[in-house]
């Protein structure tokens, strides 16, 4: 917290470059009674203490990465203007600059032409590649992983397109002969490829998913919210590794630069290989897209109204951390998966908890060894609680017997899914905290023999 108050000097000076572009303009008085403003946000302080430490290392529980000072000195810079990229008229830097930030994550992927944009998330962004995915092969549906997120069943509920999940194998990737059997029905148009499952972190075997559209015509969606960064990273097992790099074949990806991309919340990228699929976006706003004959972003979204500020932070973040192997945004992308392998090898030599399986990116999911899936259930969220109490703050989440019978904590199943306990290893300092989290995750074992 510290840090942020320093970060308002930088804040300052950069507020007096922007005020000197407008210098020509008549001054406007101050507007605002510093008496109420100062009440209403130190309220505002107040409420927003009932949290839980988001940013900081000893919070590993949902996908929660604070944004790096940068991007959020970027975005409260853009707010002073607060554009909208929905046309050029209410964000024309802005919008120049979403172009060039979505141009470089699409480099990234090893795309060069493509089509994109920013949206609010992974929820609007995968929205929209099922709708294009519609649009493209009408009446066909979507398969997914049972392991998918479970938004894009949901989606297709919305746009009325069948859908169909592929079961998965013991290490939650989506199971190439499941898959082949459901294609041998003619009657699926698009397969969604998720790298980086929400729950478990797998990463699904793309080249194999590929390898199927020589013998069952279908577009391949790479649902890459979560993971879609670790293409730069080193240290991937094999599998993961041949996955990432086979992601410029695919027909559209999904990344979401507010998890691993350190932008503040929402900011979503959809992007399409093909970028004719510009034609299903077709519409006309006269009173909108009136000042240029550029490319307006809100004839290639579904989205209207977008803050131009998302994308000044994530332009600005990107040019202070290029996307590139080797650098130091990759490095901290590293950082995070040495910590991920190190928690998973300490739950290796635990004689109360055991992995479910390595983890392939930063997710790390374990069980706890019991007589009875229930129990094992119940013990979970036992020391969930102990652990928060110590100021650990981890997650639960449930999984299949499937997933979990393998790695044999569990001696009788009455139950046909058990809680586990689940870490998000996502920011890099937690490779140098890591030794305090197993200390106070220990601690939190041992008061539950007490």
């Amino acid at each position: 917290m510290t840090a942020a108050r320093d970060d308002l000097k930088l804040l300052d000076e950069a507020l007096d470059a922007l005020a000197r572009r407008f210098d020509h303009l008549p001054r406007l008085s101050p507007g605002t009674d510093a008496g109420p403003l100062r009440e209403a946000l130190l309220a505002a302080a107040d409420r927003m203490g009932d949290n839980f430490p988001y940013h900081h290392p000893l919070y590993v529980g949902q996908m929660l990465k604070p944004p790096h000072p940068v991007a959020r000195l970027a975005y409260a810079l853009a707010m002073t203007i607060n554009p909208n990229n929905h046309a050029l008229d209410g964000g024309r830097a802005s919008s120049a600059m979403e172009k060039e930030a979505v141009a470089q994550i699409a480099r990234m992927f090893g795309w060069g032409d493509h089509l994109g944009h920013l949206c609010g998330g992974g929820t609007m962004a995968n929205f929209e590649a099922l709708w294009v995915a519609r649009e493209s092969a009408p009446g066909r549906l979507i398969a997914a992983s049972s392991q998918a997120h479970y938004t894009h069943s949901r989606l297709c509920a919305v746009l009325g397109i069948p859908f169909r999940a592929i079961g998965t194998d013991a290490r939650g990737r989506m199971d190439l002969r499941a898959l082949e059997q459901a294609l041998s029905g003619g009657d699926v148009g698009t397969v969604v490829a998720t790298l980086g499952t929400t729950a478990a972190g797998a990463v699904d075997p793309l080249p194999g998913i590929l390898a199927l559209r020589g013998r069952h015509p279908f577009r391949v969606h790479v649902d890459a919210a979560y993971g879609g960064y670790y293409r730069l990273a080193s240290g991937l097992d094999s599998e993961a590794r041949r996955a990432f790099d086979a992601i410029s074949e695919a027909d559209s990806i999904v990344i979401d630069p507010h998890k691993h991309g350190l932008q503040p919340y929402g900011c979503g990228c959809v992007m399409f290989r093909d970028h004719s699929v510009g034609r299903f976006y077709s519409h006309d706003s006269p009173y909108t897209y009136f000042s240029s004959a550029e490319l307006h972003l809100g004839e290639i979204s579904l989205e209207c109204s977008r803050p131009g500020a998302a994308a000044v932070a994530l332009w600005t973040t990107m040019r202070m951390f290029p996307l590139e192997r080797g650098g130091a945004f990759a490095g901290d992308l590293d950082r995070c998966r040495e910590a991920a392998l190190e928690l998973h090898a300490a739950l290796l030599r635990s004689k109360r908890f055991v992995p479910l399986f390595a983890p392939q990116l930063d997710i790390v999911v374990w069980t706890v060894r019991a007589a009875s899936a229930q129990e094992a259930s119940a013990q979970a969220r036992r020391l969930f609680e102990a652990a928060a109490q110590r100021d650990l703050h981890l997650a639960l989440a449930s999984f299949p017997r499937a997933l979990v019978e393998p790695c044999g904590a569990i001696k009788t199943w009455d139950a046909e899914e058990a809680t586990c306990l689940r870490a998000c290893v996502m920011k890099p300092e937690h490779r140098e905290w890591m030794p305090e989290i197993l200390k106070r995750l220990e601690n939190a074992s041992k008061s539950l023999d007490g």
